[in-house]
């Protein structure tokens, strides 16, 4: 690993343009004045951080333009998220002493959506506990948070007017292994989505149906084909359980539970699962999406599904969120939807990183950091133009997750590469710049307490 030298490109997502200026530094302190010029009465001196709301550079809703001389530093975007942006790479330039190497930087995203995904249903977490998880994601510029809220293991959102999906779904015992109870209360749900809305974060929370719904049916068994109570599970399997097509009932259930979700959800999606529905029938499959699939439009919202409902018939607006590498892929490309990137062999993070993994699974194989790096989401379907490319997210399941520490553990050093890929133009993306680039975010890690997995891949700083 090179020496850990500061220059003006060293962050992650690495930026679109970097101009520097290697003899020239700006040191920020305590005493550093920091001031958004649009605000009346705003300084105009130099010898701060100067933050500008202008869209003079042309670099859209999320782009921004940082210049270090040696006098200060300017800030400029076109809105309050490219200036959040544009701190996050300031944050990292400063990390250790400081000082801000000089130069430009002009920096954009390739894609608008830059996703990570966190599993409550088989493992709950706290709010406490996803907050902090939001905060390690946003210094790498991911702008969307989806929450995987039930599931055959687990419901996790409270839903007036069925209060034993939470009673009974989030109560003692659930969770894989029984090990992760708890729920949402709406009121804790709205902190969640408020948080992350003032760090310019989207919220995307996800009702799975019409399969993973077992922890749905041992609530309310009127809901099963027979109307009989059947088992709770907290084993592993998937595709047992299934709403029943045929019943209004669940209609009824299905609608209640959409509407609430939506009315309790800032941002403009809803995601309705849509996977691994192996004991539905391709008719009943079929029949239920047609049913269920533009419910979301009708209380404002836009449907994302994983890539198993582009096999039907899908509204306009929907999104199709590609997961599984060996399948379904000449239908998501046919839907002629925007889709969402996470191939399960590139950015699944509950994947094992290499065969002495303690925790995840391999079903996928094994992805190491380079491979969670080492692809470009334009050509990764074949037949997908790139406009249809909403942009990329890396789910992380949590069937072996126990504590907020296995969640560091298999999202880092893994997500920043997943980010990159996401943020960076495909032209910018260099795998042995990244090693060194994510090696110093080591002891930053350790500082801060983040378990963070040490890949024989990086180089990371002795200790």
């Amino acid at each position: 690993m090179r020496p850990l030298t500061k220059r003006l490109g060293d962050v992650i997502p690495a930026p679109a343009l970097v101009v520097p200026e290697p003899a020239v530094t700006f040191t920020l302190s305590p005493d550093t004045t920091i001031w958004l010029a649009a605000l009346p009465g705003a300084g105009d001196e130099n010898g701060g951080v100067r933050l500008e709301l202008d869209d003079a550079a042309g670099l859209g809703a999320e782009g921004y333009r940082l210049a270090i001389t040696g006098d200060g530093v300017t800030l400029r975007a076109a809105t309050r998220a490219g200036l959040f942006w544009g701190v996050q790479t300031l944050r990292q330039l400063a990390a250790g002493d400081g000082v801000l190497p000089g130069g430009v930087i002009e920096d954009r995203p390739r894609y608008a959506y830059r996703g990570a995904m966190l599993d409550l249903a088989r493992h709950f977490f706290t709010v406490d506990e996803i907050k902090a998880h939001l905060d390690l994601l946003i210094q790498f510029k991911i702008n969307h948070l989806h929450l995987h809220l039930t599931d055959d293991q687990g419901w996790r959102l409270e839903i007036p007017g069925w209060p034993r999906l939470t009673e009974i779904g989030g109560g003692p015992g659930t969770g894989c292994d029984g090990a992760g109870p708890g729920f949402l209360t709406l009121a804790e749900y709205a902190e969640v989505t408020a948080y992350a809305a003032e760090r310019f974060v989207t919220v995307i929370p996800e009702i799975d149906m019409p399969g993973h719904v077992n922890a749905a049916l041992v609530a309310y068994p009127e809901l099963t084909a027979d109307g009989q109570p059947i088992a709770p599970r907290t084993d592993a399997e998937v595709g047992y359980s299934s709403l029943v097509a045929g019943k209004e009932e669940t209609y009824a259930f299905v609608e209640a539970v959409l509407k609430t979700v939506a009315d309790a959800t800032p941002g403009p999606y809803l995601h309705i699962g849509g996977d691994e529905c192996l004991s539905t029938s391709p008719e009943d499959y079929r029949a239920f999406l047609a049913r269920v699939l533009p419910l979301p439009a009708k209380y404002g919202k836009r449907a994302i599904g994983w890539h198993e409902i582009a096999g039907v018939e899908l509204p306009a607006d929907t999104v199709v969120q590609y997961w599984r590498p060996e399948a379904e892929a000449p239908s998501v490309v046919a839907s002629g939807r925007q889709v969402i990137m996470s191939p399960a062999d590139r950015v699944y993070l509950d994947m094992k990183y290499d065969e002495t993994t303690p925790i995840g699974l391999d079903w996928a194989g094994l992805v190491p950091v380079a491979r969670s790096y080492d692809w470009d989401p334009a050509h990764r379907l074949a037949g997908l133009p790139e406009e249809s490319v909403l942009g990329v997210a890396a789910p992380l399941w949590s069937e072996t997750l126990r504590s907020p520490a296995d969640v560091q553990y298999l999202t880092f050093p893994r997500l920043p590469a997943v980010a990159e890929v996401a943020w960076t133009p495909q032209s910018g993306r260099d795998w042995a710049s990244f090693r060194d680039r994510v090696a110093a975010f080591g002891p930053r890690w350790e500082a801060a307490g983040v378990n963070y997995f040490r890949s024989p891949e990086i180089d990371w700083p002795s200790a």
